[in-house]
Parts: C-alpha cells; sequence; structure tokens
C-alpha cells in the first residue's frame, strides 16, 4: 500500500509539473531599469506587459492564447526583453513592487489590462497594444508592425 500511494505521489508531481504555463519558462523582468540594461546590451526592444494577472480575463486570454505558445517563446527569446509589471488582487506583493508597478503605471498613463507598451532599447515608447485575437503568429505581426 505504501508503494502504491508512493507511486501515486510520484505521478500526480510530475503530472503537476509538467501542465505549468509554459509562459513560465520565458524570462520575465520585474523591474524595468534592469530589463533596459538588458536590452542595451543585447540590442533587442522590449515588451512590457501590465497585467492583473490572477483577476483580468483579457490578460489571462493573451497569457494563454499567446503568451505560452511555442511560436511565441521562440520569438521572445531571439527578439524581446520582456517585463511583467503586475497589479494582482490575490498574489501578495510587497508595499515596495506595488508603489514601484504604480509609479510605472501612471508614466506610461495606464488605464486598463492588459496593456503591452513596446520600448526601443533605450526606453522610448515605440507602440503601445493590449490583446488581440488570432494566436501567437497575429500577435508576432502585430508587434513587428511597431518595430
Amino acid at each position: 500500500m505504501k508503494k502504491l500511494i508512493g507511486s501515486l505521489t510520484v505521478i500526480l508531481l510530475v503530472i503537476s509539473f509538467g501542465c505549468g504555463n509554459k509562459a513560465d519558462s520565458l524570462k520575465w523582468y520585474d523591474n524595468l531599469e534592469t530589463a533596459q540594461a538588458v536590452a542595451q546590451n543585447e540590442g533587442k526592444p522590449i515588451l512590457v506587459d501590465f497585467t492583473g494577472s490572477d483577476w483580468c480575463i483579457w490578460c489571462k486570454r493573451l497569457s494563454n492564447e499567446v503568451f505560452s505558445k511555442d511560436e511565441f517563446i521562440k520569438y521572445a527569446k531571439e527578439n524581446l526583453i520582456l517585463v511583467k509589471i503586475d497589479f494582482p488582487e490575490n498574489i501578495p506583493q510587497s508595499a515596495e513592487t506595488k508603489f514601484y508597478n504604480n509609479q510605472l503605471a501612471q508614466r506610461f498613463g495606464i488605464q486598463g489590462y492588459p496593456t503591452i507598451v513596446l520600448l526601443n532599447s533605450s526606453g522610448s515608447v515605440i507602440g503601445v497594444t493590449g490583446y488581440q485575437t488570432g494566436g501567437p503568429e497575429a500577435y508576432i505581426l502585430h508587434i513587428k508592425s511597431y518595430l
């Protein structure tokens, strides 16, 4: 019986780790200044995702339909520096993080979620967008239209 329970536990752990969001395999910075330094070093533009990750339906759709797909992951790893500025309702954040995120939202005039701000490697805004239908291929083309 102990062997059966142990085997089931191992199987459940393997399944639960395999079911994670693929978008988590991307490197998402939570600090724009750090990301900008990397972007300048690598000569890549920055995609800043202002999101309400645990409550915003359109944010979840963008993550599930685009950011977690292999096509976008491959494109992003090769061509973008990613930043996630989150405004969750049920995920704890430090007061410092909340303050920092609010300052960035004010700086960029964010009024709704998701808002995607595209910056060049120097930090200048080159485009502002949000959720788009059509999956990762269409979203990549949409992003490229700003670059």
